[in-house]
């Protein structure tokens, strides 16, 4: 009874498993579209709420029972955490910031897109500045999102961009280093969502100043995934370069 209810329990979170993972990469190889893959990662991660409740349950259920049962649920019962404390965090993340996907360290005048923009021709959200509505919420909730000062020359705040794109994976569209523009793409690796970003690097009287644009393709919320995109990469680059 227990060996074949834990044999259950472990096929059915395998499938469960199967169809979150595969939500996201199953619209990024154009099995489904994209309203498909959210909707077949809620069930995965409903299915796996409900099948690590019943896992927590029967966990306490088999102290005497053998080590291949054991296992089953074991192992069945940490894909599901995995599943429903990751669907729980973007959740989570999600409802914690605001449902923007352009951000910019200069919200006064952000760094256009110039050769990113036929890239752009389809994407749902288009290449110029989303407006004063986002700039607003931006401000409220990600007020550390500001311009780098440097005192480093124009043209070595430029390589080291270059090599950061590079050594990240991102997609080079541009480099204009007369007017001290870089434009690139990440490509996201589970929906392939990708998101631009366009560098201005400025010289200053003690060096150089740069400010970063990241923004979305598609979706009206990013996540946080854009101003964590900047954070990370500005935060580097002043590593490096300081």
């Amino acid at each position: 009874m227990k060996k074949g209810l834990a044999r259950i329990l472990f096929y059915l979170t395998l499938i469960a498993t199967a169809v979150f993972v595969l939500s996201g990469y199953g619209y990024q190889w154009g099995i489904w579209e994209l309203g498909t893959g959210f909707t077949l990662l809620r069930y995965g991660v409903y299915a796996s709420i409900g099948l690590l409740a019943i896992q927590t349950v029967f966990l306490f259920l088999i102290k005497e029972t053998g080590i291949k049962i054991k296992s089953m649920i074991l192992v069945g019962f940490l894909l599901s955490l995995s599943v429903t404390s990751t669907g729980l965090y973007w959740q989570y993340k999600a409802q914690s910031v605001p449902p923007i996907h352009d951000i910019t360290t200069d919200l006064e005048s952000p760094p256009e897109f110039v050769a990113m923009v036929r890239l752009r021709q389809d994407a749902p959200n288009p290449p110029e500045y989303a407006g004063e509505e986002s700039a607003a919420a931006q401000r409220e909730a990600y007020p550390q999102i500001q311009p780098l000062m440097l005192n480093t020359p124009k043209e070595e705040v430029i390589d080291e961009i270059v090599n950061l794109i590079a050594g990240r994976g991102w997609e080079m569209v541009a480099i204009n280093r007369q007017e001290g523009r870089v434009e690139a793409t990440e490509k996201l690796a589970w929906f392939g969502f990708k998101d631009d970003v366009v560098f201005r690097i400025t010289e200053t009287n003690g060096g150089s100043r740069i400010d970063m644009r990241s923004k979305s393709r598609i979706g009206r919320s990013d996540i946080g995934v854009n101003a964590d995109r900047i954070d990370s990469f500005l935060n580097d680059l002043r590593n490096r370069l300081e």
